[in-house]
């Protein structure tokens, strides 16, 4: 008994020794990712990990513009292909969109048309628009004008707000999502967002590669509620949320109760159909029911590669052809993908708990093609 007495003391005196060490360090932000992800069962970000965050509200409008269901809907099930990778993947939900009508959608695990989970990084893509449309609003000159406009501590760089939003900015940002210790994680769980990111200097040539990194959005996002005066929560909601007539108001995730900075670079708690909508605005050129919301200039500058040796990247979207197919999307940490192909006029969204096996062995995992394939076969044009 005595023995197990200083176990217990022991092992308590080196646990409250290391949670002093973590906040000395100011590595206290690791608690909280503890508490987060691995108290409620979980060994890493989860798709409905909201409830944990504090959340600004991206409000709905007083109308809803409903999809309509094509005249297929719901005709042609699953492939098996398809089916066994929803399985094996975690899907929530798979949704093809055909000539601005549902063509086909189905919901897993419990999950339904209205539910809300993590965008993860698409939500850089609402940013990159939110730059655009603050362009558009005169509150920002252009993609060229400098970052130091917005925050004097980078006088001494020539990042551009168009490189944070092409992920050209040279910041000393290291994109890791498994260390606890990454800047990735803090800009995650710490609770002065502003901070962190504005301790990361400029320590590449600016403007002349593609490198991702989450923090050239979230440097975006705070130069984009300098300019404009409003949280990206109001100014996503009165820019496109409302007037893309969505079904339900969405969330998005900040850094605490105090500061309430949003993660510009994540975490916008949606459903697949309100995700939709923001691919069917770029697909449209900027325009929903004859309202031009972004500039068709920007929108084309978008999804057209900036650089041609990344040609996978434009503006706050993904760029990939499968087959004599050209493509361009949404993509968050866990398989969240909006993915358009405007000749064809399909949008396709996936939802979901993880991403196939080869994930982060190259550029875009094998389950991309594989939505993207079964959705052609279902819809009766294969890709060739």
């Amino acid at each position: 008994m005595k023995f197990l007495k200083k176990f217990f003391k022991w092992t308590l005196g080196i646990i409250a020794l290391l949670v002093l060490l973590l906040y000395i360090f100011d590595y206290g932000y690791i608690l909280r990712g503890v508490r987060v992800v691995y108290f409620t069962g979980h060994d890493t970000a989860f798709i409905d990990d909201y409830p944990y965050f504090e959340n600004d509200t991206i409000k709905k409008g007083t109308t809803t513009d409903e999809w309509a269901h094509h005249k297929n809907y719901n005709t042609v099930t699953s492939t098996p292909a398809l089916e066994k990778a929803n399985l094996n993947w975690g899907t929530i939900a798979y949704v093809i969109i055909k000539n601005d009508s549902i063509w086909f959608e189905s919901y897993y695990d419990g999950f339904d048309d209205t539910s809300k989970t993590n965008s993860f990084s698409m939500a850089k893509s609402y940013t990159s628009g939110l730059l655009g449309k603050a362009i558009m609003d005169g509150y920002i000159e252009s993609l060229d004008q400098p970052l130091s406009d917005f925050f004097p501590e980078y006088s001494y760089a020539k990042t551009t707000v168009g490189d944070l939003s092409s992920m050209a900015s040279g910041l000393d940002w290291v994109e890791h999502y498994t260390s606890p210790f990454s800047v990735t994680a803090r800009a995650n769980y710490d609770d002065d967002l502003a901070e962190t990111i504005l301790n990361q200097k400029v320590v590449k040539t600016p403007g002349v590669a593609f490198e991702y990194l989450s923090g050239s959005t979230q440097l975006l996002g705070m130069v984009i509620e300098k300019a404009t005066g409003k949280t990206l929560s109001n100014y996503l909601s009165e820019s496109f949320w409302k007037p893309l007539g969505s079904s339900e108001d969405a969330l998005w995730q900040l850094d605490d109760e105090d500061n309430r900075l949003a993660k510009a670079f994540c975490c916008i708690a949606s459903n697949a159909k309100d995700f939709a909508r923001f691919g069917k605005l770029y697909k449209d050129h900027g325009q929903w029911n004859g309202q031009q919301l972004l500039d068709s200039a920007f929108v084309a500058k978008s999804v057209t590669p900036r650089f041609p040796e990344s040609p996978e990247y434009g503006y706050g979207w993904w760029l990939k052809d499968v087959g004599d197919k050209s493509f361009f999307m949404m993509r968050g940490h866990l398989g969240q993908y909006v993915i358009v192909e405007p000749d064809d006029n399909v949008i396709i969204v996936r939802l979901g708990h993880r991403k196939s096996p080869d994930n982060n062995t190259h550029t875009f995992s094998n389950d991309i093609s594989l939505y993207i394939e079964e959705a052609y076969k279902m819809l009766g044009t294969p890709i060739n």
